[in-house]
């Protein structure tokens, strides 16, 4: 689409009128007093990345399991990529960027070892207790399970970072509070009785940012990371609209440039693309519903923070070409079936014995009925890195399957 960025932010202009205001934030679960030397939204920044469970975003699987090789994304640096997009679209967006980075650094917070593969199998062992949302897991994180301050659970967020969280693929539920996407996970379901983040209604434009910079970074990066391992090729990209278009521009610019280097300038300008098309289609959105104020972004009844319809387009292809090539890949599957019997095999070693898990987890479990139980166990696995679920497994059984 055509781009015009009149208006657009470059850091020092003052915020538009539908950005969230730090000063008129909705406020937290637990009352506190005040920082008076950073705004909520820079508080929350700093709880996070200050979390245990960020710290334990280092080891965990993006697409490659981390001992793979040491340039591979995992879902901390993934996080920070995220994070960067993110300002970067709430900065020319003209909203608070605090914000949108602090939403962007706690969205991969409930994942578990292994990527996807360790939230399939955890899900497939806690069905008869409600499966495993990593949405829903994130949010319990950061509600219960850190536990880092004398007078609460969890980290205390903001309210507008909270819903930022939850929405991270929109609303929820429909206007009559019916779920628009099968059950809603029944630790969001307690939350919200306590605290209303509104599941019907879209997020601010800040967690739109924050969840849109995720599908950048990630249709951007696993590419890079599929170069890497020698699963894709750039020849395998250049039937595709987006990466094959940039592909060709590329190759006409610097005919003699060598593969690694084409692969990079391939990124850095797919990411260019991306979010340039982001931000001109969100301005014209924004236009045309003229809000005034936050709650106009919440009560526009669709998000503004998108795709143009050619780039969406794109994106879905190049999702699907992703899914076929790279994470159905057989190399990759074969990990990811031993991947799942680890989970599997932590899991139901600790439900049986939970005395064998660590202090501070453990403490009267063995009397419990078994849907806390196995909730604590969930917990207890999932915010596990890779690198500790193989020691684990390795501790406690015979043989543990090789992920190498």
């Amino acid at each position: 689409m055509a781009t015009s960025f009149d208006g657009i932010g470059f850091g020092y202009r003052p915020r538009a009128p539908y950005a969230c205001d730090p000063a008129a934030s909705r406020g937290r679960f637990y009352d506190e007093a005040e920082s008076p030397t950073r705004t909520p939204f820079q508080r929350d920044r700093d709880r996070i990345i200050h979390s245990t469970a960020f710290r334990r975003l280092k080891h965990k699987t993006q697409v490659f399991i981390a001992h793979e090789g040491d340039h591979y994304r995992t879902r901390l640096t993934h996080s920070i990529e995220v994070a960067q997009i993110a300002r970067a679209l709430a900065r020319a967006l003209r909203v608070d960027e605090d914000l949108a980075e602090a939403i962007a650094l706690v969205h991969d917070f409930g994942h578990t070892p292994f990527g996807h593969t360790g939230e399939d199998a955890l899900n497939a062992m806690m069905a008869p207790w409600g499966g495993f949302d990593h949405n829903a897991q994130s949010l319990r994180i950061v509600t219960r399970v850190e536990r880092r301050y004398a007078e609460f659970d969890g980290l205390n967020l903001t309210w507008e970072t909270l819903e930022g969280l939850v929405k991270h693929n929109g609303p929820l539920t429909d206007a009559d509070g019916q779920p628009l996407k099968g059950e809603l996970p029944q630790t969001i379901i307690n939350f919200n009785e306590l605290f209303d983040l509104e599941l019907g209604r879209y997020a601010s434009v800040e967690a739109q940012a924050a969840a849109i910079a995720d599908d950048i970074a990630y249709n951007t990066h696993d590419i890079d990371d599929g170069l890497r391992a020698g699963l894709l090729t750039l020849d395998m990209l250049e039937p595709l609209a987006l990466p094959g278009g940039i592909l060709r521009q590329v190759r006409e610019k610097y005919p003699t440039l060598d593969l690694v280097r084409t692969g990079h300038e391939l990124m850095r300008r797919q990411i260019t693309a991306m979010v340039e098309d982001v931000i001109a289609t969100a301005q014209a959105n924004l236009t045309q519903i003229a809000p005034r104020s936050p709650a106009d972004i919440h009560a526009a009844g669709r998000a503004v923070v998108t795709f143009s319809p050619v780039m969406a387009a794109q994106e879905k292809e190049l999702k699907a070409f992703l899914y076929a090539n790279l994470y159905r890949h057989p190399n990759v599957m074969a990990v990811r079936a031993n991947a799942d019997r680890i989970v599997q095999d932590l899991f139901g070693h600790y439900f049986a014995n939970p005395r064998d898990m660590p202090e501070g987890w453990r403490e009267g479990l063995d009397r419990a009925e078994d849907r806390v139980k196995a909730r604590d166990v969930a917990d207890f696995i999932a915010g596990m890195t890779d690198t500790y679920a193989i020691k684990e497994h390795r501790r406690l059984f015979d043989r543990t399957p090789d992920l190498g």
